[in-house]
């Protein structure tokens, strides 16, 4: 369905019984709603109502395109927005990679709207950057977000048949393909990589403690984010908390084990 806020249209995928608690999920780079698909039919089973929202710059009614228009308080505005839209006063948010980012966004700055937050692969942004002020490795595992955030990214990520998206996404297989087809969309591959041209370590440099029910998804074969990050993203969660770490799974954690991502997912809702 399309849902108006903030003068854009936004694609939702809306699924499970009506009457749920309501579960709004937020994929990361480079891929969209359709990341949680596989986890989707579990959460309805548990009668939940699941809202799988393409963020700024994944729905063609939303993709403006200046840089500063993907900042994390924009693209925090917009899911706050959304829920606003669909009468929601809050909702549990599962979000991966930029979805997480957002997630801990939501959770510090419009706690009243979450009910619980599972955030998998990103950790606590100050966990994040503590952990690349004194792990270089957690640095060299960084490096390609100067990549991204180049004027040569659309035409690296694009070249041979967008080769380095497919060998990003091999973990996942097949289904890799609908996403790298996605990104031919006009415009959609230059948003894409405007939140990593938009963000700055300012943005989350103060964010403060969570204090909503929360799980961190953390897998061992991330080549994103290294054991630092993730065991420290525990002090900055002042909420029930539970790390899950799962063993040889890539970044790519909705579509390489959702099985095991779901049962975290209702652990942590309480179904």
């Amino acid at each position: 369905m399309e849902v108006k806020a903030r003068g854009m249209t936004f694609d939702v995928s809306e699924g499970g019984p009506s009457d749920g608690d309501p579960v709004l999920l937020l994929h990361g780079f480079p891929q969209d709603s359709r990341e949680f698909d596989l986890i989707l039919p579990r959460l309805h089973e548990a009668g939940l109502r699941t809202y799988a929202l393409d963020q700024r710059g994944y729905s063609p009614g939303a993709r403006p395109t200046a840089v500063t228009a993907y900042r994390m308080s924009e693209v925090t505005d917009d899911a706050v927005a959304v829920l606003d839209a669909l009468g929601i006063e809050s909702a549990h948010v599962v979000g991966h990679d930029w979805g997480a980012q957002v997630g801990w966004q939501l959770a510090v700055h419009h706690p009243h709207r979450v009910r619980t937050l599972t955030a998998i692969s990103v950790p606590h942004p100050r966990a994040l950057l503590l952990a690349l002020r004194v792990r270089p490795s957690q640095q060299a595992r960084l490096a390609y977000f100067g990549l991204f955030r180049s004027r040569v990214a659309e035409k690296l990520l694009s070249a041979r048949h967008s080769l380095a998206l497919r060998l990003m996404l091999r973990p996942i297989g097949m289904r890799a393909e609908q996403y790298v087809a996605a990104m031919r969309e006009p415009g959609r591959l230059t948003a894409a990589l405007n939140w990593y041209r938009a963000f700055t370590s300012e943005q989350v440099a103060g964010l403060g403690v969570v204090t909503v029910p929360t799980t961190y998804v953390w897998s061992d074969q991330d080549g994103v984010v290294g054991l630092t990050a993730a065991l420290r993203t525990r002090d900055w969660v002042r909420g029930d908390y539970q790390m899950v770490a799962m063993r040889g799974i890539s970044h790519w954690v909705p579509e390489q084990a959702p099985r095991e991502l779901a049962d975290a997912v209702l652990a942590r809702i309480g179904v």
